[in-house]
């Protein structure tokens, strides 16, 4: 198949290709962003509580988790240019079904259908990028491809907060579809047709795969708030989520033509660079995920200033893509990546350095470390994560990697939250111990602020500040774990095998 479409492209069709396929993928981790600062609007539009709307992400986020690892199953079998532009078309169809929602049951309906078309957009952009360009090209190619990856997702609160102060939150859906149609049509023009391959249906390991991947995301989305293990469903749903991919691993492992190829993890690159890329995504998109509510929360900023902020993380990692794309072919992969982890780990441990008085401008500055580590690791692990796989099975390795970035999200997201929720009550208890009338802080603030202990509103704001103080120092401590987890992660890249691009071919079966 790489060659077929090798063959078929000129220098001009390539770069095309790259425009192209960018395109599509930045719809994907766009919308998988920019809905999260909608959700407030949305709760009085399909009369749903603060509890329910969360469903309108993990309903997207559970049929994404289920599609992606199948992407090059389905691709063989009806053809990667055939299945981009039927999931363009579903993914434009159901986006705009979701801007027209009039109930929580249908958003979550059309979540779902949303997420499952738009969930192969970036394992097959990934795969054409592969297949379209030689080895010692797909640095260039990647990081034009990786500066919308990357600044999308961070760019994705700034827009949405954008839209839904000046327009409505159905217009988060509805821009999708000017975007699906320009991508519809520069795939179906610029990309070479290359038919499908007999494929047998793999219905066991398909079967375990969806009950096994399905629960674990229901577990990680939902089990924070319900309080993981103290909850039944949340024991019943993780039990299950245990049993369906111990079957699945056993199954694909076993099976000679599974539906979801786990032998490509005996190649050691594509091992640990997937999960690099796992635990790179779960800290850097949990960081993402905390620091806007943070902004909003404690720092009383709005949508659109929360986004101002972590723009410079979308600047900075095109300054880190142009930087690493430079040095890829002179500077070993394991270098760069280390670097990579070691700036975000800076601006990880910066932001763990923030006050509650600190100012707009420091805590902006604080983003520049997040996003040129971003960029500089970005390439390098992109690249070489299936440079040495057979060329046959590119399009199950996109989709493999694709999924340990879900995966990892979904993980650190997860955990992160849940750090923050237990230390912000384990705060306000130590805080709250220092409370009384021989404290000295105590009887200073309470003559600044012309206050009594005895007076109710006193005590209202004493127990607001007590609350944002505590869950401000929760944000920090899990700031700080992510620049520490990260520096831990440094040995994995650096025993990653080092590939010459100028020398090597992709591997064959």
């Amino acid at each position: 198949m790489t060659t077929a479409i090798q063959n078929n492209t000129t220098d001009l069709r390539k770069w095309l290709i790259v425009i192209t396929v960018m395109t599509i993928a930045i719809l994907e981790v766009l919308d998988s962003t920019v809905v999260n600062v909608a959700l407030t609007s949305m709760m009085s539009s399909l009369g749903a509580n603060s509890d329910q709307i969360t469903w309108v992400l993990t309903s997207y986020v559970v049929a994404s988790a289920i599609m992606i690892p199948l992407t090059g199953f389905l691709s063989d079998r009806v053809g990667i240019k055939n299945l981009l532009l039927t999931n363009i078309i579903g993914f434009m169809v159901f986006s705009a079904l979701c801007g027209i929602s009039t109930s929580l049951t249908e958003m979550i309906i059309f979540r779902l259908l949303q997420g499952a078309f738009g969930a192969a957009l970036i394992p097959l952009s990934q795969s054409i990028l592969r297949q379209s360009f030689p080895l010692d090209q797909q640095g260039k190619a990647m990081a034009i491809w990786g500066m919308g990856i990357m600044v999308a997702p961070v760019m994705g609160p700034t827009l949405g907060g954008y839209i839904v102060d000046y327009t409505s939150w159905r217009w988060i859906f509805y821009i999708n579809i000017p975007f699906c149609i320009i991508g519809f049509l520069m795939a179906l023009r610029v990309l070479p047709y290359v038919a499908g391959i007999k494929r047998s249906f793999d219905w066991s390991g398909i079967l375990f795969m969806v009950v096994g991947i399905a629960c674990l995301q229901l577990f990680l989305d939902q089990g924070n708030t319900n309080d993981w293990f103290h909850s039944n469903a949340i024991i019943s749903i993780f039990t299950l989520s245990v049993v369906g991919l111990i079957f699945f691993i056993y199954h694909s492992l076993k099976c000679k033509s599974p539906a979801v190829k786990l032998q490509l993890f005996k190649d050691r690159n594509f091992m640990l660079c997937t999960l690099i890329f796992c635990i790179f995504a779960g800290n850097i998109f949990g960081l993402l995920t905390l620091e806007p509510i943070m902004l909003q929360t404690i720092f009383n900023y709005t949508a659109i200033d929360a986004g101002l902020i972590l723009a410079p993380m979308g600047l900075f990692s095109v300054i880190g893509i142009i930087i690493s794309v430079n040095l890829i072919k002179r500077v070993k992969a394991k270098y760069l990546i280390s670097a990579g982890l070691i700036s975000i780990s800076l601006g990880a441990f910066h932001l763990s350095h923030l006050t509650i008085d600190t100012s707009f401008a420091v805590m902006t500055k604080s983003n520049i470390g997040l996003g040129f580590g971003l960029g500089l690791l970005m390439v390098p692990i992109s690249t070489f994560a299936l440079a040495t796989i057979p060329k046959t099975d590119i399009t199950d390795g996109s989709g493999l990697f694709s999924y340990g970035r879900m995966l990892g999200t979904s993980i650190g997201t997860s955990l992160l939250s849940t750090l923050v929720s237990r230390l912000a009550q384990k705060n306000w208890n130590s805080l709250g111990g220092n409370i009384n009338l021989f404290n000295h802080n105590l009887s200073s603030w309470l003559q600044q602020t012309h206050g009594a202990i005895q007076n109710p509103a006193t005590l209202a704001t004493l127990q607001q500040t007590l609350a944002s103080q505590a869950t401000f120092q929760a944000y920090i401590s899990a700031y700080n774990l992510v620049g520490i987890v990260l520096l831990c992660t440094i040995p994995l890249a650096l025993a990653t095998k080092h590939v010459d691009l100028s020398k090597a071919t992709m591997a064959t079966h």
